[in-house]
């Protein structure tokens, strides 16, 4: 090696310790810079977290913690289709009205329905709470307030009531059953579509949209129904008692508006949960007793899938 070589290594080497400690650097800013990002992701996340927590907590806030400390009438919203999953699920009114119930302020239960109506297993079991609660103390009394409709399902809840009002437009009654569905067979013939129903039990496909409607199937179908809406009916009349004229059409599944309810005994009297609060109950400090859902049953609930239940076989709903 020459003397030239030996001068010029020093050199050399001190450059490339500078490249080493400059590609250093740009490293450590480079993993500073991706520490960061993933501290604000992390602190977006927990702040959503918080969020969604308060807005549960909210939900689940107990209305007697907020302002039922004194005397009120706990009412209760009874609304939309009734029905597992639905905001009138029995599921979620039956806690609400045992605490209604138990509340030692309440003076009075109000239902304030506005519904058409939906499952009868929901609405009996409802039905049935209140007429156990009623039991257990006697001393409250129920009310039902219907707003634009309380047919079907939403009218059977309200029976449980020991007093029914309305207003003079509301929509009430519809006692009776109904079991829908389509057919396709004549669509699927022209289309040359072939049916493959393989069943063990020979009424396992009972009201297949995609087979024809035997006469047999329609009769013990209609049994089916018959037996539910007599059961509706039993309802109704233990709930109402002699207050029900003798009209015939009551059961029938008729809709009438407000004033003709009260004319056959459907309601007892006009008027909105305010007027009743002030002018039956005598008492103005209404506390809701209605659950809220937390903030991710609202959004599952809202990705249910209707379009199944088109073709599926047909529910029973007391609209």
């Amino acid at each position: 090696m020459s003397p030239t070589d030996k001068d010029e290594i020093p050199w050399e080497r001190d450059l490339l310790r500078e490249y080493i400690f400059k590609l250093y650097k740009e490293q450590v800013r480079d993993r500073r810079y991706r520490m960061f990002l993933k501290m604000l992701r992390a602190i977006g996340l927990i702040m959503v977290l918080v969020l969604v927590f308060q807005l549960g907590s909210n939900a689940q806030q107990s209305p007697w913690q907020q302002s039922a400390a004194t005397s009120h009438v706990a009412y209760i919203n009874i609304h939309g289709e009734i029905g597992g999953g639905q905001e009138a699920d029995a599921d979620r009114l039956i806690p609400a009205i045992k605490t209604a119930f138990e509340s030692e302020n309440s003076k009075a239960i109000v239902l304030r329905i506005d519904s058409p109506g939906g499952s009868p297993v929901h609405s009996g079991r409802v039905y049935q709470e209140i007429m156990a609660q009623k039991e257990l103390h006697p001393e409250k009394v129920v009310y039902a307030v219907i707003g634009d409709i309380g047919a079907s399902g939403g009218y059977y809840i309200a029976a449980a009531a020991d007093e029914i009002y309305a207003d003079q437009s509301s929509l009430v009654g519809s006692i009776g059953v109904i079991s829908s569905g389509f057919g396709f067979t004549e669509l699927m013939d022209k289309l040359g579509i072939e049916r493959r129903a393989i069943t063990a039990g020979d009424n396992k496909a009972l009201l297949d949209p995609f087979s024809p409607l035997d006469q047999e199937t329609r009769k013990f179908w209609e049994s089916v129904l018959d037996k539910t809406h007599q059961q509706f009916i039993a309802r109704v009349k233990q709930g109402r008692g002699d207050r029900l004229s003798d009209d015939p059409r009551i059961f029938s599944g008729l809709i009438w508006n407000g004033e003709q309810a009260l004319e056959i005994g459907l309601i007892d009297g006009l008027g909105s949960m305010n007027s009743l609060a002030r002018d039956v109950i005598n008492e103005t400090n209404l506390v809701d007793y209605t659950p809220n859902r937390d903030f991710i049953s609202q959004l599952t609930n809202r990705a249910k899938v209707g379009v199944t239940s088109l073709l599926s076989e047909p529910a029973i709903r007391v609209y």
